[in-house]
């Protein structure tokens, strides 16, 4: 399993039909027997959800609604301050609402006439292939749970809140939308775990946790950071590299804590150039021969 998807709670169906999400024994909700039920019940519409069929709505609770107006509050304070003007104005324009969780049919039908994307169910973790894959379609496969009222500003796992606050801001921008789309027509390319690995952690350390210099400061536009509160604070308190495929696709990082390395490009077009350029041309032999260089590299002479 690729290091990110041990964020998601597994989800499991019994012979009987009962879906069960395994909260770890540090989440904030492991010992509210409502909230775990909510959650069961949350997964199992997601899996009954087929392509072409409408979206389950989620008849999201008063405590969620206030958990949501909280941190959306925060977030959307924070994106003000810290992001870059590209997903602060991609914001601007997709205009999500702040009183209430928008189911997402809402956020599609906000999202798709900026850039085609639109946005379907998913009840915990997404099969890496799948997921990637997916974007060529221009296709989100977005949770719906919302974190524990007892941390409203913080989560052990992608929530409603990453999702949406996170990846729907940035993909209103039709210079990341079309990365996105990149991203998905490389899988489509990729036949080994190994190069699908690759191509998960560059996005990693682009798409999820990317930042960039903007007049005279370092901005983010990944959607890890646009979605953490705390880590949004501590961005540029990282070690700043330049944008290096090889480094990204290769770098081991730690899912639980603040990122201590981050690759900060110098603007859009270069993270169109460099990130965007890679995911257009990756193959697996491109893979092969990227990390057998590497290991070439460092043999001694």
């Amino acid at each position: 399993m690729f290091t990110e998807a041990q964020l998601y709670s597994p989800v499991t169906k019994s012979a009987a039909g009962a879906v069960t999400v395994h909260l770890s024994d540090e989440h904030p909700g492991v010992h509210d027997p409502d909230y775990r039920a909510r959650r069961n019940d949350i997964a199992a519409l997601a899996l009954t959800y087929r392509p072409g069929q409408p979206v389950p709505r989620i008849d999201y609770t008063g405590e969620e609604q206030d958990v949501w107006r909280i941190v959306s509050a925060e977030l959307a304070r924070k994106r003000e301050r810290y992001a870059c003007t590209e997903v602060i104005e991609a914001a601007q324009r997709l205009a999500l609402p702040s009183d209430h969780i928008p189911q997402l049919d809402e956020v599609s039908s906000r999202l798709a006439p900026l850039t085609g994307f639109r946005y379907v169910p998913a009840a915990g973790l997404v099969p890496l292939r799948e997921f990637f894959g997916s974007f060529a379609d221009r296709i989100f496969h977005s949770t719906q749970y919302i974190r524990h009222h007892s941390a409203p500003l913080y989560t052990p796992e992608p929530d409603a809140v990453h999702e949406i606050l996170g990846h729907a801001n940035q993909l209103a921008s039709p210079r990341f939308a079309a990365i996105y789309a990149e991203v998905g027509a490389a899988v489509a390319r990729l036949a080994t775990d190994t190069a699908l690995k690759f191509l998960a952690d560059v996005f990693w350390f682009s798409m999820e946790f990317g930042v960039l210099r903007e007049q005279d400061e370092i901005r983010c536009y990944g959607a890890g950071l646009l979605s953490s509160y705390g880590e949004i604070e501590e961005f540029r308190e990282a070690e700043l590299r330049p944008l290096n495929i090889l480094e990204m696709g290769t770098r081991s990082y730690d899912i639980t804590h603040y990122q201590p390395v981050l690759y900060c490009a110098q603007s859009i077009a270069e993270i169109e150039d460099v990130v965007g350029g890679f995911f257009a041309t990756v193959d697996d032999e491109v893979v092969t021969r990227m990390t057998g260089a590497k290991v070439a590299g460092a043999q001694p002479a």
